[in-house]
């Protein structure tokens, strides 16, 4: 029996860095090809944010729009919870400088640091405020800044990433049978030195040796992270589906975490669900962590494939290791 929904989306917005870098870019300083890299990880090209671009700049231009479809000032809102692993300084939370941003001065404000599966961690969370009657109406945000963490001499990691931001506005739900149906949230932390930063942290913090190292880049153990995602996500599609009360067939479309084409595609063939049922930017945007599943929803709206009472599953894995799944209708 599909469960009535606690909490609705009801506003959606993303902002994209204007500059785009090609597969081309790197052949200049890396021993790499535009064929190695689409075939190893889909991607053709990425969105890299400039020096003077923000991530809470990114993520007021998301929010804004978010908020405006919503019918809602940023004095309304309650809550803002900002899935990230690059604020724009460790200290204070960058929720806390994008509230200033809005003038959103009666919502609380936080970062949580849960990589890629941020936003979706994101919006479990904002459900659990609406059910508790804490709070009524939540910005929740993915937003990335991953240029500033990635090693551009390191091939396995420097062609992946991206730059942008994403958020939705989660209400009440109403009568309608839209809204958040299930959400399933995990991790395993003996994972955790399979993709991580090691350097610049309290534990090792920013020095002249972490510099020379290199260590406050992004490091990836590329196989074995392959492996964990597709056994997460896919573990993670099924517990959403069975909590939601619904298949596989009944799902409109997949939103996965865009890490990379053949994580998606193994994902997508254990949940049964046809790649073309099946939301798939990577080769346009790359990884962009957090951000993934909201510029993914924002583009898929865009496109006419997600419209009013779509179900969609949400899912997505990352360092941590972490990972969750989210079944909405929309």
């Amino acid at each position: 029996m599909t469960p009535r929904p606690i909490a609705r989306i009801t506003g959606l917005g993303a902002c994209l860095p204007p500059t785009v870098v090609t597969n081309a870019d790197f052949e200049k300083s890396l021993d790499t090809s535009d064929q190695w890299i689409v075939e190893r990880t889909g991607i053709r090209e990425r969105r890299i944010a400039g020096p003077d671009l923000t991530l809470a700049e990114m993520c007021r231009v998301a929010s804004t729009k978010a908020l405006a479809q919503a019918n809602l000032s940023a004095k309304d809102l309650d809550v803002i919870i900002l899935g990230t692993v690059t604020p724009d300084r460790r200290l204070p939370a960058t929720a806390c400088d994008l509230q200033a941003l809005l003038g959103a001065t009666n919502a609380a404000a936080f970062d949580i640091s849960a990589a890629c599966p941020g936003f979706v961690y994101g919006l479990a969370i904002a459900r659990g405020f609406i059910a508790s009657g804490q709070a009524n109406r939540i910005l929740v945000l993915g937003a990335e800044k991953l240029s500033t963490v990635t090693d551009s001499t390191d091939r396995s990691t420097a062609v992946l990433f991206g730059d942008g931001a994403g958020g939705v506005v989660v209400e009440p739900a109403d009568d309608s049978g839209r809204g958040i149906l299930s959400s399933v949230l995990g991790a395993d932390g003996t994972l955790a030195d399979l993709l991580y930063i090691p350097g610049g942290g309290s534990a090792d913090p920013v020095s002249e040796k972490v510099v020379r190292e290199r260590s406050h880049f992004i490091k990836m153990a590329g196989r074995e992270v392959f492996k964990a995602a597709v056994l997460a996500m896919s573990r993670a599609c099924d517990g959403a589906l069975a909590q939601a009360g619904i298949t596989a067939d009944q799902i409109d479309l997949l939103v996965p975490h865009q890490a990379n084409i053949r994580i998606i595609e193994a994902t997508a063939k254990h949940a049964g669900i046809p790649m073309d049922k099946v939301m798939v930017n990577v080769d346009r945007f790359g990884n962009t962590s957090a951000a993934t599943i909201p510029l993914a929803l924002d583009q898929g709206v865009a496109e006419g494939r997600i419209k009013p009472g779509s179900l969609l599953l949400l899912v997505t894995f990352g360092a941590g290791f972490t990972w969750g799944s989210v079944v909405v209708r929309w």
